[in-house]
């Protein structure tokens, strides 16, 4: 069965968009068939993997991930709704595949106000193609929203980055309650795949303290290694690069023993 994880945390600034775009690198270079779905308007991902001019020739041919959940309504000039098939974009690195996003997502709530199975929209348009690919990794904003709660209605599994400081991680409780209920809600079953500490080095009061309890607090689902906060890695996505081709190694080390240790428990 195909593995189909979200990436989610409240707080921006957590490391989300780094963690989604290296690991689906990481399973590529594992073998494993992996489609990238960006849902955050703000794209970063997308701009991470294929960069502005290919993203704008994608929207105009091709579509985004808007077009899948019907924000705006968005066809073609003939009447015609974008399907998986026609907004995927093949190989952005090895053995990986992108379904870029969109601004239109800011205001996707407003454009399925009423509509009826507005969770399950991206579950049912990707039901063709997922057979495709071993794993799915879902970039997701820092909201419960529309596009999250979209990734969250057909993943098996869900991974919190999180930096050390108070705010960020005093969130990681709530979020888990949240996605439990909305589990439930949803009669659908969501395992965590494990809460991975990032950016370590950006400035932050008590940051021992903060591991500490997060450790004490959800034991094994912390993940046992950490990323640190490193240029190379905004100089690798900026280059629309992964981490693994930069000359960091102590990054690519990093990023590597995270990536593993989150397949495993992933694959169980």
């Amino acid at each position: 069965m195909t593995k189909v994880v979200s990436c989610i945390n409240l707080k921006g600034g957590v490391g989300k968009t780094a963690l989604s775009v290296n690991f689906a690198a990481y399973c590529g270079i594992q073998g494993k068939k992996t489609l990238l779905v960006d849902l955050d308007p703000q794209t970063n991902a997308t701009f991470s993997t294929i960069g502005v001019k290919k993203w704008n020739d994608e929207v105009k041919s091709n579509g985004t991930v808007a077009d899948l959940l019907g924000a705006k309504k968005h066809t073609s000039a003939q009447g015609v709704e974008k399907t998986a098939h026609d907004v995927i974009v093949k190989d952005v690195f090895k053995n990986v595949d992108l379904i870029p996003s969109h601004i239109d997502l800011f205001t996707v709530d407003l454009d399925l106000a009423s509509a009826r199975f507005r969770e399950t929209k991206l579950k049912n348009a990707l039901k063709d193609v997922l057979a495709d690919y071993d794993i799915v990794i879902c970039d997701c904003p820092p909201n419960l929203t529309i596009p999250t709660q979209n990734a969250l209605a057909f993943s098996t599994h869900y991974a919190v980055p999180v930096t050390l400081d108070f705010l960020s991680a005093i969130g990681v409780s709530l979020l888990v309650k949240r996605v439990e209920e909305f589990g439930q809600d949803l009669d659908h079953d969501l395992e965590q795949a494990g809460i991975v500490i990032s950016r370590v080095g950006r400035p932050a009061v008590h940051r021992e303290e903060t591991e500490a309890t997060l450790r004490a607090q959800f034991g094994d689902s912390v993940l046992e290694n950490i990323i640190k906060e490193r240029a190379s890695v905004s100089t690798a996505a900026q280059s629309n690069v992964p981490i693994f081709s930069s000359s960091d190694n102590l990054a690519k080390d990093e990023f590597l023993a995270v990536c593993e240790e989150l397949l495993e428990k992933i694959e169980g």
